[in-house]
C-alpha cells in the first residue's frame, strides 16, 4: 500500500470519478485507475462496484477511504512538522469570496509561493456560505470569510477588515444631504443574499434596528451590484475604499446615512481538529497580505514587501 495509491483512491471519491482525480494529480486517468487495482490487488479486494456508470464505493472501500483519508492527513501532518518551508510538497485547497479575489489573493499566492515553492493552491471562489459548507465537508483545507459563522469546532482568526458605505448613481437621490436608514429603505436597495457573509451581516444589522427594506433586488455578485448600482436601478451597500476611485470620477456617489453600516472582519477558518504547521503559516501570510484597499492592482507591493494587515 503506498501513498499514490490512496491518494488516487481519496481523489476519486472527492472529485467525483476516475478522470477529475486524474485532474487533481496532474496524472493520467489510466495512471489513476492503475493505482486503485494494485490496491484492490493488493487486499484481494474490489474497493468500487464497477456495475455502477458512477464511481460508488464497496462496504470495504468505504471503510479504505476511510483509511486513506487519515494516513494522508497523519502523512500532511508529519510533513508539516519535519519538513523545511522549501521541501514542503502538499496542495492546499482555499476558499475565498469574490471580494477577496478582486483585491489581495494575488498578494497572498506570491507570498505562499516564496514561503513554499512546491505548495499548490487550490482556490475555490464561492459564496461565503457554500465555503463554509465546503470546510465542514472537508472540501477544503481553508477559508477566508467575513466573521458571521459561529461553529465550534472551526477555529478562526481575524485578518482584516473594510468598511462599507450606500452608494448610488450620482443624481439617483438628492445630494448634499444625510439620510437615516429608514429613509433609504424606503427606496430600491440592492442588497447581497443570504450565502453571502457580508449581506448576512448586512440584513442581520437592520432587522436589529428594525429596519425592513420595502424594495430590494438581491445581487450576489459585487461586480454585478456595482454595475446596476452605476446603471442608477438602486442603492447598493458596497466597500468604501477600493471604490473611492470610481467616487471621484463620478460613477458612483456616496450617501451619507446614520446610523453607518457595521465595519466588517474578515477571518481564516479551518477545522479544529487540523494540527498543519502549513495551514497556521498561510493564516499568518493572510493576516500580513489582507488589504480591501484596491480592487485588480497588482502592482502593489506583497506583504513580505511591507504591505500592512489593515486596510488603508
Amino acid at each position: 500500500m503506498t501513498f499514490k495509491q490512496l491518494e488516487a483512491l481519496y481523489w476519486v471519491v472527492q472529485s467525483g470519478g476516475f478522470s477529475q482525480a486524474a485532474h487533481k494529480l496532474h496524472t493520467s486517468t489510466s495512471a489513476v485507475s492503475k493505482r486503485v487495482h494494485e490496491l484492490e490487488a493488493g487486499f484481494d479486494l474490489e474497493l468500487f462496484d464497477r456495475t455502477q456508470r458512477t464511481a460508488r464505493l464497496t462496504e470495504k472501500g468505504e471503510q479504505m477511504f476511510v483509511l486513506a483519508k487519515k494516513l494522508l492527513e497523519h502523512r500532511d501532518a508529519a510533513i508539516d512538522q519535519i519538513g523545511r518551508p522549501e521541501v514542503i510538497e502538499r496542495r492546499v485547497r482555499i476558499g475565498v469570496t469574490e471580494f477577496t479575489a478582486m483585491t489581495w489573493l494575488h498578494r497572498l499566492v506570491d507570498a505562499i509561493q516564496r514561503c513554499y515553492p512546491k505548495v499548490t493552491i487550490e482556490p475555490d471562489v464561492d459564496a461565503s456560505g457554500n465555503l463554509k459548507d465546503k470546510l465542514l465537508a472537508d472540501e477544503l483545507d481553508l477559508v477566508l470569510v467575513p466573521d458571521v459563522y459561529a461553529e465550534a469546532h472551526l477555529r478562526s482568526h481575524a485578518v482584516g477588515a473594510f468598511s462599507s458605505v450606500w452608494m448610488c448613481k450620482p443624481g439617483f437621490v438628492e445630494a448634499d444631504r444625510s439620510f437615516r436608514l429608514h429613509e433609504l429603505a424606503s427606496r430600491r436597495l440592492l442588497l447581497q443574499g443570504s450565502r453571502s457573509g457580508a449581506g448576512t451581516a448586512h440584513n442581520s444589522w437592520m432587522k436589529s434596528l428594525g429596519v425592513q427594506p420595502t424594495d430590494v433586488i438581491i445581487v450576489n455578485n459585487l461586480v454585478a451590484m456595482m454595475g446596476l448600482t452605476m446603471s442608477g436601478l438602486g442603492i447598493g451597500c458596497m466597500p468604501e475604499e477600493c471604490l473611492a476611485p470610481m467616487v471621484a470620477n463620478g460613477s458612483l456617489m456616496v450617501i451619507p446615512c446614520t446610523p453607518a453600516p457595521p465595519k466588517m472582519t474578515y477571518i481564516a477558518m479551518y477545522k479544529g481538529d487540523q494540527r498543519s504547521t502549513l495551514i497556521s503559516s498561510i493564516v499568518m501570510l493572510s493576516q500580513e497580505c489582507c488589504d480591501f484597499s484596491r480592487m485588480f492592482d497588482i502592482s502593489a507591493p506583497a506583504a513580505a514587501e511591507g504591505a500592512g494587515s489593515s486596510p488603508r
